[in-house]
């Protein structure tokens, strides 16, 4: 409704969702109608991710990430302890949620978004996009092809090759 771009969508069922970009917006039928919400920043918003009705996080520009408890009426903004942009976030599980980014970063959370730990991802390559099969499996890609997995939640990545030096933008699981 405001002719700002939009970079990532993210609904909780058929009707509840948000979509992020140069602004917040918020639907609950089903996109049929979009309510802008305010983030109070004017960085850049790349990826959103929510648990439920209530929880979610979302990152962008500058390793900014903001986090809220009521179906995003506010926003708080997290340490995230780096200043890469951040790419794309992923919930895990209700309380497990990664971010990817640029310069290989990555940063785990296990209290739903309050707190953030880097993680060592063995790469330099900016990372896209994050997903996870079930609370334990999960995979990141990026540029030159780079794909890398995970078998215990986040806490290590292993490199997996590619075939490709494809820019790799977007990964998703169902199980």
């Amino acid at each position: 409704p405001q002719g700002n771009s939009l970079s990532n969508v993210d609904f909780v069922d058929s009707l509840r969702g948000w979509a992020v970009g140069g602004t917040i917006l918020r639907t609950t039928d089903g996109g049929t109608n979009w309510i802008p919400q305010s983030s109070r920043t004017t960085k850049y918003l790349y990826s959103v991710a929510f648990t439920d009705e209530n929880n979610g996080i979302i990152v962008g520009h500058l390793g900014l990430i903001l986090r809220t408890t009521n179906g995003g009426v506010t926003w708080t903004e997290q340490i995230s302890g780096t200043s890469n942009n951040l790419n794309n976030v992923i919930f895990s599980n209700i309380n497990s949620c990664i971010a990817v980014g640029v310069n290989g970063t990555i940063i785990r959370s296990t209290d739903g978004g309050t707190t953030w730990t880097p993680q060592f991802s063995g790469t330099t390559d900016n990372l896209n996009g994050v997903s996870f099969a079930d609370a334990n499996n999960g995979t990141a890609v990026g540029y030159n092809g780079k794909i890398l997995r995970t078998a215990n939640g986040g806490t290590t990545w292993i490199t997996q090759l590619s075939g490709t030096t494809y820019e790799l933008s977007s990964v998703t699981f169902s199980d």
